[in-house]
C-alpha cells in the first residue's frame, strides 16, 4: 500500500520547511543534522526559528563545510528564516 506523502527525494529542487520553534531545545541540533543528512543534492530545508542561530551555523560549516549552503530570506527578531540547500 503506497503513501501519498511518503518523502521520496524525487525532486532534487523540492523545499522542505523544518521549524525549530515546535522542537524541544535539547533535541534541536539533533533533529536539524538529521533533516540535513537526509537532504539529496540540490534539496532545500527551509528553516524557521524565533531567534539568530549563530553557534548552530557555525557548527554547520563546521559538520559540513561547503556541501551545505546557508541562506537567509528573513532575519528579524523573532522571525528568521534561512534556506540550507545541499550542494
Amino acid at each position: 500500500m503506497s503513501q501519498p506523502h511518503a518523502h521520496l527525494h524525487l525532486q532534487p529542487d523540492q523545499i522542505y520547511p523544518f521549524d525549530a520553534r515546535g522542537i524541544a531545545k535539547r533535541f534541536r541540533h539533533a533533529a536539524i543534522f538529521g533533516a540535513l543528512d537526509a537532504l539529496t543534492s540540490g534539496e532545500t530545508m527551509r528553516f524557521v526559528n524565533d531567534h539568530d542561530p549563530i553557534p548552530l551555523l557555525n557548527q554547520l560549516t563546521q559538520r559540513y563545510g561547503e556541501a551545505v549552503s546557508i541562506q537567509y530570506l528573513q532575519r528579524e527578531p523573532g522571525q528568521i528564516v534561512i534556506d540550507f540547500v545541499r550542494t
